[in-house]
């Protein structure tokens, strides 16, 4: 299901089936195990479902069940019976069911109004729009980082433009935007094929990383430290890469070996190493698992098969659904 939920404990159970919400629901009681928070993914702040459940309460109302659709004017809550009838009804929540919650007396919880930012000036309304639009084509932020972007994007000096508060009201109107767009997609886009090659990849010992570090010289600098110990190599796109194909053009991949002397990549770049002519070999090898990587998944991609060109996956529909 796609669903994320969080628990007292701090766990957070993402995409589970329905066997293990009925498990959740079902444990919860203990001291410092109490509520379970259920939310859409992608997220919605002002829609979820949320269960309290306190077993050294004895009274009749040990359960209480609440979930908001849209805005603080609606926010409901009701006391099931059992752990049983609290699994169900979030179960039919998370499936989506247009009759989830029948059966279920609910009564209405009040809640203040929530306050709105001031308007933004008209035009730096519509160049923000336009920055966070592209990260939200990116795909690859949380509502948290495109706040902050957009909160920081047109400073300048002691000038801040753009206040916290409208920052996030700015940010969640077109994140709700992109919910609503991506809804009506159907099946693999290409950004899931690139992600299931770079999971083959790094299954293969190859380390490979998505929208990673700011820029090819960061993005060299730190590939190292994060894969696992023993890998051959690396393939990774950095933040202007997935620009540039959020905009309609290639996806440049920047690849190469580790090897014992040093590391070689795509952009002929060798650190200390002895043996230039071995280690562009290697790049070159790693170059090749990387294309076959994604032929497999039926991408496109351009590469002249020199350890000095970087692979260019090619004629992509960048549509990658916001997962968070």
């Amino acid at each position: 299901m796609a669903i994320r939920i969080g628990t007292e404990l701090g766990e957070a159970h993402v995409r589970p089936g329905h066997g293990e919400l009925e498990r959740l629901a079902e444990r919860i009681g203990a001291d410092g195990d109490r509520f379970l928070v259920v939310e859409r993914i992608p997220s919605d702040p002002d829609v979820y479902v949320q269960v309290w459940h306190d077993a050294a309460d004895a009274g009749p109302r040990t359960y209480q069940l609440e979930h908001r659709d849209g805005d603080s004017g609606r926010h409901f809550r009701a006391h099931p019976r059992s752990a049983r009838e609290v699994g169900a009804v979030l179960a039919g929540w998370a499936r989506g069911d247009a009759d989830w919650d029948r059966g279920t007396v609910w009564e209405h919880v009040p809640f203040p109004a929530a306050q709105t930012a001031p308007p933004l000036d008209a035009t730096v309304r519509r160049e923000l729009e336009q920055r966070v639009r592209l990260a939200l084509r990116c795909g690859y932020d949380g509502r948290p980082e495109l706040a902050e972007l957009a909160e920081d994007y047109l400073v300048n000096g002691p000038v801040r433009p753009v206040s916290e508060a409208q920052a996030a009201e700015l940010v969640l109107r077109l994140w709700r935007e992109r919910v609503a767009e991506q809804a009506g997609w159907v099946g693999e886009t290409d950004p899931e094929r690139v992600s299931r090659a770079f999971v083959a990849l790094e299954a293969a010992g190859i380390t490979a990383r998505q929208d990673f570090a700011c820029c090819r010289g960061c993005g060299r600098a730190e590939i190292r430290g994060v894969g696992a110990e023993g890998a051959r190599g690396f393939v990774f796109f950095h933040r202007m890469c997935t620009e540039g194909a959020a905009q309609g053009g290639d996806l440049i991949l920047i690849y190469g070996s580790f090897g014992a002397s040093g590391r070689t990549g795509s952009d002929g770049e060798t650190d200390g190493a002895p043996d230039e002519g071995a280690e562009e070999a290697s790049t070159a090898a790693v170059g090749r698992e990387v294309v076959a990587a994604l032929a497999e998944v039926g991408l496109r991609w351009l590469w002249d098969g020199s350890a000095h060109d970087a692979i260019r996956v090619t004629e992509l529909d960048w549509r990658k659904r916001l997962t968070r």
